[in-house]
């Protein structure tokens, strides 16, 4: 899922540095492009991938007549296919600036093809995203008096979570409630792997979470947990009697008509879909522990097709599925007022700082983060989960909006290690959210 920058600790730095910590520390670099770009997730790799599409051009999609009238469609069509040519199977942008038709381009490499011809409407498993979404059902219960951001933890979950009553809902959504990741307990890794497929709950997660020693004290920093949002999944499904996917469906699909929009409790997908990929044993990066090296799925030219293993870890920290359509759909009713009261959203975009060096730097809102960035402010999140990393912008008022959906995970884990794709992924992320404001894309330095 999609990682966090975090204080670390003396009693971190004790502990082994696991893939899911890496996948935490890839938002510490999101921070530094946010000021830069005004990105989040916005990492590659050069992969084996490189040499095997160089020779033969990726295979775009065409744009409808009035969107190819863009002057950045020419831009970003270039650097989708520069993406791909460098390692990504393959890329979903979409843009809208306010005025016209949306700009949306599909690249892809020659040999995905034979699994999938890929769509922009193609659904996509959207990782932390889901986070955004989870706090927005919660900001509803609150204007409606079902739930009160100073509610303490004990009071939705007794005995479920330590220290409970010194944690509120709103240190859970903005992940200042100290709880370590449950996404570094090794009881996860098989079904980040591919190979359990077992149906996980909230309480469940949240129980692997709270096992681990607290990082801080309630309150006292920030540090992205995905602990934070499993608690939260358990108190919407205590407090509303309702599970999760029905939350989203009667709350949010339904009402804003997002036909491909789901909380996912299984493999199962509800409409075509993007294939997701990750690099085989063989061509996974030196470093990467045996026991991460292996994911469980079909196998082809140097890759594994994960887009059948079950996300249900993920959870209400990662488990939502979507489309770059829809997603916008849902930051635009958002970010309008129109999913929430004024009240509600105001307290969502109030922020904590996300690096305590940088009090003025890029904030975590409840379930979203924010940045000032050369093109304009924006509002944001990032989302991976093995075979899927997404990044979706919205200026304020939500009436601009750009995604990047790349069909591959791993390759953020070890930015320095594929500068190639690295490099590409951040230059194109960047083009697509200035162009989201009608404006030049800023230089992007590589990274170091």
């Amino acid at each position: 899922m999609t990682t966090g920058s975090r204080n670390t600790s003396a009693h971190e730095q004790s502990r082994p540095r696991s893939a899911a910590r890496r996948r935490r520390e890839r938002l510490m670099v999101a921070v530094s492009l946010l000021a830069v770009t005004g990105l989040v997730g916005t990492l590659g790799y050069e992969g084996h991938a490189a040499a095997r599409t160089t020779a033969t051009p990726p295979t775009a999609h065409a744009t409808p007549a009035s969107a190819a009238e863009s002057p950045h469609h020419s831009q970003l069509e270039r650097l989708a296919r520069k993406l791909v040519a460098a390692g990504a199977p393959a890329v979903i942008v979409r843009v809208d600036d306010g005025h016209g038709r949306p700009v949306e381009i599909t690249e892809q490499a020659p040999w995905t093809r034979k699994d999938h011809q890929l769509r922009a409407e193609d659904e996509f498993r959207m990782g932390s995203n889901t986070k955004t979404m989870m706090a927005t059902l919660v900001l509803q219960l609150v204007g409606e008096g079902k739930l009160a951001l100073t509610d303490p933890v004990e009071t939705w979950l007794p005995g479920q979570v330590p220290n409970g009553r010194a944690i509120t809902l709103r240190m859970l959504l903005n992940h200042t409630s100290g709880l370590s990741d449950y996404t570094e307990d090794p009881a996860i890794l098989p079904s980040a792997m591919g190979k359990d497929a077992r149906r996980w709950t909230s309480e469940q997660l949240l129980a692997l979470g709270v096992r681990h020693d607290p990082l801080f004290p309630p309150g006292t920093q920030w540090s992205y947990s995905n602990t934070n949002y499993a608690a939260i999944g358990a108190v919407l499904e205590r407090a509303t009697g309702t599970s999760l996917a029905d939350l989203v469906r009667d709350r949010i699909a339904r009402p804003l008509h997002l036909e491909h929009t789901y909380y996912a409790t299984d493999s199962a997908w509800r409409g075509p879909h993007a294939r997701g990929y990750e690099p085989d044993a063989a061509h996974m990066p030196p470093g990467v522990p045996a026991e991460a090296r292996d994911f469980a799925g079909a196998h082809h030219d140097g890759q594994v097709d994960v887009s059948r293993n079950n996300p249900s870890w993920g959870g209400a920290a990662g488990a939502m599925v979507s489309t770059a359509h829809d997603w916008a759909r849902f930051y635009t009713a958002l970010m309008s007022g129109k999913l929430l009261p004024a009240a509600q959203l105001a307290q969502m975009r109030t922020t904590v700082p996300m690096d305590p060096n940088d009090p003025g730097g890029p904030g975590y809102g409840l379930g979203i983060q924010t940045a000032a960035t050369p093109c304009g402010r924006v509002w944001a999140h990032d989302g991976g989960i093995p075979g899927y990393l997404s990044t979706h912008v919205t200026d304020p008022t939500g009436r601009r909006t750009a995604t990047v959906l790349v069909a591959t995970e791993a390759f953020a884990e070890h930015p320095k290690a594929f500068p190639v794709l690295t490099q590409a992924a951040k230059t194109l992320q960047s083009a697509a959210m200035c162009a989201m404001f009608d404006r030049p894309a800023p230089m992007v330095e590589p990274i170091s």
